[in-house]
C-alpha cells in the first residue's frame, strides 16, 4: 500500500477549469498504476481516469472523455487530473487510488487497494 493525499478541490464555475493533485508517500510510486474516482450523493463511486504505472497508457470514463486529462510526475510522487469545461454534474468528491503494477484496461473501484480521503469539487452555474 501507499499513502495518498488529494488536493486542489474547490469551487469553480461551469465551463471553467481545475487541476487536482494526488501526492503519494514512499519510494515505490513509480510501480503503481493510478486512478481517479468520484462520488456524489446517492450514486456509486464512478471511474474517472487512470494512468498505467509506466505512464504509457491512459483511460477515461465516458462522461469525462475529451475534457479531463490524467498525468503523473514520478520525480514528485504525484498524479494530476486536469479538468476542463467543467459541468454541474462534475460536482463530487474526487478520490485518488492506486494498485501496484495493475495493467488491466478496465478500472473499477474494486480493483484498487490504496485510497486517499478525497477532495471536494463543486461546480456552480
Amino acid at each position: 500500500q501507499v499513502q495518498l493525499v488529494e488536493s486542489g478541490g474547490g469551487l469553480v464555475q461551469a465551463g471553467g477549469s481545475l487541476r487536482l493533485s494526488c501526492a503519494a508517500s514512499g519510494s515505490t510510486f513509480s510501480t503503481y498504476s493510478m486512478a481517479w474516482f468520484r462520488q456524489s450523493p446517492g450514486k456509486e463511486r464512478e471511474f474517472v481516469a487512470a494512468i498505467s504505472w509506466s505512464g504509457a497508457s491512459t483511460y477515461y470514463g465516458d462522461s469525462v472523455k475529451g475534457r479531463f486529462t490524467i498525468s503523473r510526475d514520478d520525480a514528485k510522487n504525484t498524479v494530476y487530473l486536469q479538468m476542463n469545461n467543467l459541468k454541474l454534474d462534475d460536482t463530487a468528491v474526487y478520490y485518488c487510488a492506486g494498485r501496484r503494477y495493475y495493467s488491466g484496461g478496465v478500472f473499477h473501484h474494486s480493483h484498487m487497494d490504496s485510497w486517499g480521503k478525497g477532495t471536494l469539487v463543486t461546480v456552480s452555474s
